[in-house]
């Protein structure tokens, strides 16, 4: 059986959209994108690289699984290309007749929580989460998340779509933080179950 580690940066007040750029997501009229920016630093790079490197293949949500095609698909002038596009990765989406297009990539078409479940239970790939908030918004109350690794920065954003959806009660462990020299603190929880 699979394992699931998500890997997602969040604000203080728990924010997760547009964490990159200002243009990532605007949905809603958001208008804080890039809040993430100026925190990246050389142990940030290494902590999130080790799950980079790692075995495993890639779970994404159609938006972000396109983001991330067109920044590295094919690309060779730097580590993260080659090493996205020999991953395996799968991509759910709603659409049965989405065209994936990018090496290795196989689409999880219908409802995430069923589609995800099943992979879950066939593979045993450990199976790594980028990004994808509205993804995680269904993984995360269904149990299907055994690992969240939080880039957590020191910013309060103020607006936005947090990672977890309103209502969600879920209890986690804390079994590792590490302080990078920007702030920012990333923190691996596994589920209490």
């Amino acid at each position: 059986m699979a394992t699931i580690t998500a890997v997602e940066n969040v604000s203080l007040d728990g924010v997760a959209q547009g964490p990159a750029g200002p243009d990532e997501d605007t949905r809603g009229g958001f208008d804080r994108g890039g809040w993430f920016a100026p925190y990246p630093d050389a142990v940030l790079g290494e902590v999130m690289g080790r799950g980079l490197q790692a075995d495993g293949g890639m779970l994404f949500g159609r938006r972000t699984y396109e983001s991330l095609r067109a920044a590295w698909a094919g690309t060779t002038e730097n580590p993260f290309g080659p090493v996205l596009d020999a991953k395996p990765k799968y991509v759910v989406s709603r659409d049965p007749g989405y065209a994936a297009g990018w090496a290795n990539s196989t689409l999880l078409a219908g409802d995430a929580a069923t589609t995800v479940a099943g992979l879950k239970a066939t593979t045993d790939l450990d199976l790594t989460v980028l990004g994808s908030p509205d993804l995680l918004a269904t993984l995360l109350p269904a149990g299907l998340v055994d690992e969240l690794v939080l880039a957590v920065a020191p910013v309060v954003v103020g607006a936005g779509r947090t990672l977890f959806p309103a209502g969600a009660q879920l209890r986690w462990e804390l079994v590792e933080s590490v302080p990078t020299t920007t702030g920012v603190l990333v923190n691996r929880y596994r589920p209490v179950r």
